[in-house]
């Protein structure tokens, strides 16, 4: 009767795994074949064929960095040159970063259970962050610069939109975590709802919060040197501008690259520093 038992659970697994492995077949099927199909629209779409041109793809850098090492001695100028653009472009990630965050603290608190003010309107707080972190920072910056014109305003708030959508997600759940017991103390006593969430949560979930934006400041830097070539200033017009001199000006080009890696390589190694020390607590 046991061999029996134990038979049948062992076909019952066997049966399961294969049918999960026929359906994980499947699934594979289906993605290769749409991206096959998609690869195939996108190349007919597109105003030369990608195997067409595929033996030219090196063709930029190689004259980038062939022109940027004639004129290696005009290196630390354009670095000296381009430095006022690129602190432009970290003060729009930064301040963008800390509108955000404040944003995204606010709508977290208000769309988490058991700390909402108005749990009702949870719902209504979430879909507006889903529609925030759905919308590209390049779209937004677009419609911006048609309305407010050219400059780092735009970016910023593009920026700082799209990041109160994407920390507030991640805050929220950071504040599911939270102990309850501080807040529902507060409450007994007649504490406010600000005051609530300000002394019973947020030194709970602070560290995260912190880490999360440290993270999103790093992003923040390539998507601001990413709008400048959309005309939001910054680091990424200059380079728009070197780039469509063309040959003549790749040394100019290269220069911007090497500050714009130094920068994020720079920015990613402290965040993660503070990031581990915050989280772990050394």
């Amino acid at each position: 009767m046991t061999m029996t038992t134990a038979d049948g659970i062992k076909a019952d697994y066997m049966a399961q795994r294969r049918q999960k492995q026929m359906y994980s077949g499947l699934l594979l099927i289906i993605f290769v074949a749409l991206l096959v199909s998609s690869f195939r629209l996108a190349n007919d779409r597109n105003a030369g064929g990608f195997f067409d041109g595929l033996h030219r793809v090196l063709d930029f850098p190689t004259e980038l960095l062939t022109e940027a090492l004639q004129k290696i001695t005009l290196l630390p100028a354009n670095l000296a040159r381009f430095l006022p653009a690129l602190i432009e472009t970290i003060n729009i990630a930064a301040v963008s970063t800390l509108i955000g965050a404040l944003l995204a603290m606010v709508l977290s608190l208000l769309s988490t259970r058991g700390l909402a003010l108005w749990p009702r309107a949870i719902p209504l707080f979430r879909r507006m962050m889903d529609v925030m972190r759905a919308v590209p920072e390049v779209v937004i910056a677009l419609v911006l610069i048609f309305i407010l014109g050219g400059g780092p305003v735009p970016a910023m708030i593009a920026i700082a939109f799209h990041t109160a959508g994407a920390l507030g997600k991640q805050f929220s759940e950071v504040n599911e975590n939270a102990d309850l017991k501080p807040v529902e103390g507060l409450a007994s006593v007649g504490g406010s709802w600000f005051q609530r969430m300000w002394l019973g949560v947020v030194p709970q979930v602070a560290p995260n919060y912190l880490s999360y934006a440290l993270m999103r400041f790093e992003i923040n830097v390539r998507a601001s040197a990413i709008l400048g070539f959309v005309g939001a200033g910054g680091i990424g017009y200059e380079l728009k501008i070197a780039i469509g001199w063309g040959q003549g000006r790749y040394d100019a080009a290269a220069a911007i690259f090497l500050l714009l890696f130094l920068t994020i390589v720079a920015i990613d190694q402290i965040s993660s520093h503070y990031r581990n020390k915050l989280v772990k607590g050394h």
